[in-house]
C-alpha cells in the first residue's frame, strides 16, 4: 500500500497511474491522520512553492509531515516537495518551508530560457537503490524555474547541468526526493519509481553515468481534436486552419490511442488541441477530461492541453472561471495548459490600460501553479509591408521570401477564432508581455506554413525567441525529418511540434529521432 499526500494542487493523476501501472494500490491522503497511518509516503508537489506551502499550513500537515520524514519510514519528494524539505524559497521569501534540511530555493541564473523545461540527464554523486536496473545515460523530465541550493553535499544524490551544476536529487537516510518528475519520464521514470516502491533492491551507480548533462531538444505531437458531425471526438487537421475535406472533419483517429502510439514511439510530449467550443457543457461532462484522464493511464510523458481556458457559463446557469477550468485539467491528467485567443484579449487590454489587473487567467493560473504550468499558444500570419515604416507600431523583420508584389518586409499580425480574425496586434508583442505576466512557454504556430509541409518558418521562430526568455516551441510545416533538424541548427527553440506528418504515418517520430541522433541532443526513443 502506497500512501500518496494529495494537498489539492496540480496534476496527481498521473503519479497515481504510474504507481498503480507498476502494480501497487495508492491511498491518496489529505489530513494528519492519513499522514500518521502511513508507510511509504509519496509527496509530488506541483506549482509555485508559496502557494503549496500556504496550503500545507492551512491543513495542518506541516508537523505530522515533519514527523513522518523523521520516523524512518520511507518517503520520496517530487519537484516542489523537494523544494519544500528546505528552509526558504526565491520564488516565495515569506513562506518558510519545512525547515527539515539545510538550504535555500534560488531561482535559475543563467542565459538560457527559464523555466528549465525538457529531458536533461543526472549525474550520480552516491549509490541508491533507485538506480538499479538503470544505464545511467537515461534522461529524465523536468519542469521548474528554481533549484535547491543545500549548504552541505552529504545528501546530494545527484545534479544536472543548465547553464550550471545544480542539485538535481537529494538521499537522507530514508528519504529521497527529484528535483525531475519520474511519473512524466517515461520507461526510465517508472523503473526508478519502481525501485522506490519495491523497497527491496540494491543499491547500486550505474555504468555509464555522465559527468556533465545536456538539456535534449522535444520532439512534440500534437492532436488536433474536435467533434465531427456525428458527435464523435476526433483527431483532425487543419490545410491552413481549414479542417474540412469533401465537406466532412478530416478523421485521423481517436486521440487517447493516438497518444499512446506516439509515447510509444518517442514523443518527448504530447499536446491536445481542442479546436470545439464545449461551452454549453458543465465541466465535470467536458469531453476532454475523459480524454485526459484516459490518456495518463498509459502516458507517461507530459501532456498539454489547450482550448476552452477561459471564464464560462455552462447550460445549467454555473459559472466557471478560467482557474478553474485549468484546475479540472490540471486534476484529469493535464501538466500544462495552452492559453491562445484570450491571451489575445487578455494582452490588448494590458496594453490599452497600460497595466495589468493580476486577475487575467494568465497571472491566476501561474499564480497558483506556477509559470511552467502556462503556455501561450500563438496564431500568427505574415503581414507583408514596403518599409517598415508602413507598420510603425509593430516588429517589422526584413524577410528573405518576398512577399506577392516583391515586399522585403513583413510583421506577424495575431489571429483569434481559429485564425479567422486579426488582431492589430504583432507576436513578438504578444509573447513579450505574456511572458511578462507570468507565462511559462509560447507555442509559435504560423497559418501561413500550416498543412504546406514546407518547414517551420525560421524567421518567425527567430523574430519571437531573441525578444524573450522563456521556451519556444516551434510548430506548423513541418514535412521531414530535415525541418526538425533545421529548426533546431537555425534558431533556438527549444522543442518542435508536428501533427500531420505524424497522424499520415509521413514521418514517424521514430525515423525523426533516429535522424536526428548524433546531430543534435535527443532523449532516444528507447528511453
Amino acid at each position: 500500500m502506497i500512501t500518496l499526500l494529495d494537498y489539492g494542487a496540480g496534476n496527481v493523476r498521473s503519479v497515481i497511474n504510474a504507481i498503480e501501472k507498476l502494480g501497487e494500490t495508492v491511498t491518496p491522503v489529505n489530513s494528519a491522520e492519513g499522514i500518521n497511518n502511513a508507510e511509504r509516503l509519496v509527496f509530488p508537489g506541483v506549482g509555485n512553492f508559496g502557494a503549496m506551502m500556504q496550503i500545507l499550513r492551512q491543513k495542518q500537515l506541516v508537523e505530522p509531515l515533519l514527523r513522518y520524514l523523521q520516523s524512518g519510514k520511507p518517503f520520496f519528494g517530487i519537484c516542489v516537495a523537494l523544494q519544500a524539505l528546505f528552509e526558504s524559497s526565491e520564488e516565495a521569501p515569506d513562506e518558510p518551508g519545512l525547515g527539515l534540511l539545510r538550504g535555500t530555493v534560488k531561482k535559475f541564473d543563467v542565459e538560457l530560457a527559464v523555466p528549465h523545461i525538457g529531458w536533461n540527464g543526472i549525474t550520480i554523486h552516491q549509490p541508491s537503490p533507485l538506480f538499479a536496473e538503470l544505464k545511467g545515460n537515461e534522461k529524465f523530465y523536468f519542469v521548474h524555474s528554481y533549484h535547491i541550493a543545500p549548504e552541505s553535499d552529504d545528501y546530494t544524490l545527484t545534479t544536472t547541468d543548465y547553464g550550471y551544476r545544480f542539485v538535481s536529487a537529494i538521499q537522507k537516510d530514508n528519504i529521497v526526493a527529484t528535483q525531475f518528475h519520474p511519473e512524466k519520464s517515461g520507461k526510465a521514470g517508472l523503473q526508478l519509481l519502481e525501485n522506490f516502491l519495491t523497497g527491496n533492491k540494491e543499491a547500486a551507480v550505474p555504468a555509464h553515468c555522465p559527468q556533465t548533462t545536456k538539456l535534449a531538444k522535444r520532439i512534440i505531437a500534437c492532436l488536433d481534436v474536435r467533434s465531427n458531425d456525428h458527435g464523435d471526438l476526433v483527431v483532425t487537421k487543419g490545410d491552413q486552419y481549414d479542417v474540412r475535406e469533401k465537406g466532412d472533419v478530416r478523421n485521423l483517429g481517436k486521440p487517447v490511442e493516438l497518444a499512446q502510439e506516439y509515447y510509444e514511439q518517442g514523443a518527448d510530449e504530447v499536446t491536445f488541441l481542442n479546436i470545439t467550443g464545449f461551452r454549453d457543457f458543465p465541466l465535470e461532462d467536458m469531453p476532454m477530461i475523459e480524454v485526459l484522464e484516459q490518456t495518463s493511464k498509459n502516458v507517461f510523458v507530459p501532456l498539454t492541453i489547450g482550448g476552452g481556458i477561459r471564464d464560462f457559463t455552462d447550460c445549467n446557469g454555473r459559472h466557471y472561471s478560467a482557474l478553474e477550468v485549468a484546475s479540472a485539467y490540471f486534476r484529469s491528467g493535464a501538466d500544462k495548459i495552452s492559453i491562445g485567443s484570450d491571451a489575445v484579449l487578455i494582452v490588448e487590454e494590458v496594453l490599452a490600460q497600460g497595466k495589468s489587473t493580476g486577475l487575467s487567467s494568465i497571472e491566476q493560473i501561474a499564480r497558483v501553479y506556477g509559470n511552467q504550468a502556462v503556455v501561450i499558444s500563438i496564431d500568427p500570419r505574415r503581414i507583408y509591408v514596403e518599409s517598415p515604416d508602413d507598420a510603425p507600431n509593430h516588429h517589422v523583420i526584413e524577410t528573405s521570401r518576398p512577399g506577392p508584389n516583391k515586399e522585403k518586409y513583413c510583421w506577424y499580425q495575431c489571429t483569434i477564432k481559429g485564425g479567422r480574425e486579426g488582431r492589430d496586434l504583432d507576436a513578438v508583442t504578444l509573447a513579450e508581455v505574456c511572458e511578462q505576466l507570468g507565462a511559462g512557454e509560447i507555442l509559435l504556430n504560423c497559418i501561413d506554413r500550416d498543412g504546406t509541409n514546407a518547414g517551420f518558418d525560421i524567421e518567425l521562430v527567430n523574430a519571437v525567441r531573441t525578444a524573450i526568455t522563456i521556451p519556444v516551441i516551434a510548430s506548423s510545416g513541418a514535412g521531414c525529418s530535415e525541418h526538425f533538424y533545421e529548426v533546431f541548427t537555425e534558431t533556438e527553440a527549444e522543442a518542435a511540434l508536428a501533427a500531420g506528418i505524424f497522424h499520415r504515418k509521413e514521418v514517424p517520430i521514430g525515423l525523426v529521432k533516429a535522424y536526428l541522433n548524433q546531430r543534435v541532443e535527443i532523449r532516444p526513443s528507447a528511453y
